[in-house]
Formats: structure tokens, sequence, C-alpha cells
């Protein structure tokens, strides 16, 4: 049972014949009831401090809860941002690796394409010097034969030119 000061003031105490003075137990409990309505509205005043203070922290929990919940999410998505930058690292640089290696290899099949190229023209060169030999001997010979025709003409035209000299001689020798 909780006692409130005016439970106090209203207290009426039964006399007997040797009893306490009045006035004196009424002093002292209006004394005792003033110090307990003191009492009762200084922890009325404590009960609202504290309920205003127990807000204050559940902000203060609950800010600090904010917080942590954020930090861990911005770790989580920092741990992701990195997670998702070294994937997209890895796909750059398998791209690069395969890029890299159909460079080298459309380098190698241009390499073979060349060599197979300069021995193609090697072969036509060869082949080239062959038939222009070919030619030339060709031509030397017909000069040959040319010249050896020639000589001949020449000859036969001087035999010629003497058989027409001579006759023509004797046709004017003869009357």
């Amino acid at each position: 049972m909780k006692i409130t000061p005016l439970d106090i003031r209203q207290k009426r105490f039964a006399t007997s014949l040797r009893g306490f003075e009045r006035r004196e137990v009424e002093a002292f409990l209006e004394l005792v009831a003033a110090e307990f309505e003191e009492v009762v509205k200084e922890n009325i005043g404590l009960k609202e401090e504290l309920k205003r203070t127990n807000a204050r922290l559940e902000q203060h929990v609950e800010k600090e809860r904010t917080l942590q919940e954020t930090m861990v999410t911005a770790q989580r998505i920092s741990e992701d941002m990195r997670a998702a930058a070294k994937k997209e690292a890895e796909i750059v640089i398998a791209g690069a690796e395969q890029q890299a290696e159909k460079i080298v290899q459309n380098a190698h099949t241009r390499m073979v394409q060349l060599i197979e190229d300069i021995n193609e023209l090697k072969r036509q060169r060869v082949q080239f010097e062959s038939q222009v030999r070919s030619v030339i001997d060709a031509h030397a010979k017909l000069l040959e034969t040319f010249r050896e025709s020639t000589s001949m003409d020449l000859e036969r035209g001087r035999v010629e030119e003497n058989v027409s000299f001579l006759t023509q001689r004797k046709v004017l020798s003869e009357p």
C-alpha cells in the first residue's frame, strides 16, 4: 500500500490516557507530510527525467543501431564493389589476353603467308630467269643464223652481181 502526503495529514490516532501530545504529533505529521510530499514530487520529477533520459537513450541506441547497420551495409557494398571490380578486371584481362592471342595468331599467319609469298616469288624469279635465258639463247642462235645467212646472202649477192656484171659485159661485147 502506498502512502501519500494526504494520508499522513489525515491520519488520526486514538487517544489514550497517557498518550502523546496531540499538537506535537500533528505538527510532526505535518512536517513528515511536507517532506514526504517533496520526496514524492522529486520522485515524480526524477521519473519524468528518467523517461526523457530513457527516450534519449533509446534515440541514441536507435542511432547507434542505424549507424552499425549503415557501416555493415557500407562494408558489404564496398566488398561487393571490390569483388565486382575484381571480376571486371579479370574479364578485361581475359579479353585482352584473348585479343593478344588473336593478334599473335594473325601475325603468325601473316608471317607464314609472307614466307610462302617470298618463296613463290623466288620460284617465279628462277623460272623467269630461266625463261629469259632461253629467250636470250634463242635470239642468240637466231642472230647467229641470221649472220650466217647474211654472209651467205652477201656472198650470193656478190656472185649474182658478178654474174650479172659478166652477163652485161658479154652482152655488150657481142656485136
